[in-house]
């Protein structure tokens, strides 16, 4: 026998998710039914909440969920293309909001920290970035910087611009950060050959470099922990 379709306006208030937020707080609701709230209306057959279970059931995780596109999200019956652009919108701007919460001056004592900031910032593009973390004397991330922007495969970089960089805003120290959409954690020659020239420059410079990460969407290769430098 097929389910009775029941929608939201008929729900007790405490369980309707708009209510049940200003009446409890955002924390007890589900992902499904805040992307509920998001999204406003479900359709004829639907709830919004049914249909937020069901793209966050074919999605995985909001990880996943985040990384899709308008076209992707618009074949969700139920979902046009001003609810697509919503969530994606929302999602992204909880993406930035983490990326800010590392940064405030952080001193860097783990290769797991950089990690935890660069990660958000490019550890699930689809295309390679290689940014720089300056650091002042007492090893806190003054700045942090894009260097290049590149294809799946590789990018290039300006050693003359790291330190060029490093000296404007007297960083005493940096790391090196790029990521591989790839998901393979090796270092090509490449990035040895890169690491190797930014480290003697660095040391004429007296601009030591601490580290490279290779960064992906969940994990991270230091040359530092792997013995390399």
């Amino acid at each position: 026998m097929e389910a009775q379709y029941f929608p939201i306006t008929k729900w007790s208030e405490e369980d309707k998710p708009r209510e049940k937020l200003m009446s409890k707080g955002k924390s007890v609701l589900s992902n499904a039914e805040l992307i509920a709230i998001l999204i406003g209306s479900g359709s004829r057959n639907e709830s919004a909440v049914c249909l937020s279970k069901r793209i966050l059931a074919s999605a995985d995780s909001l990880n996943t969920l985040g990384k899709m596109s308008v076209s992707e999200l618009i074949n969700f019956k139920g979902i046009g293309q001003a609810k697509a652009i919503m969530i994606i919108a929302a999602l992204e701007l909880g993406r930035r909001r983490r990326a800010e919460d590392t940064v405030e001056l952080t001193k860097i004592t783990s290769s797991k920290m950089v990690f935890d900031i660069m990660q958000p910032l490019i550890g699930e593009l689809p295309h390679e970035e290689f940014w720089v973390l300056f650091l002042n004397n007492s090893n806190k991330v003054i700045s942090k910087s894009q260097l290049s922007k590149g294809g799946i495969s590789g990018t290039i970089v300006d050693v003359r611009l790291v330190f060029k960089l490093a000296l404007e805003i007297n960083a005493t120290s940096l790391i090196l950060c790029h990521n591989h959409p790839s998901g393979a954690l090796k270092p090509s020659d490449a990035d040895i050959k890169i690491t190797k020239k930014l480290k003697w420059a660095g040391d004429s410079l007296d601009v030591k470099v601490l580290d490279h990460l290779i960064i992906t969407e969940t994990k991270y290769y230091s040359f530092v922990d792997e013995g390399i430098f």
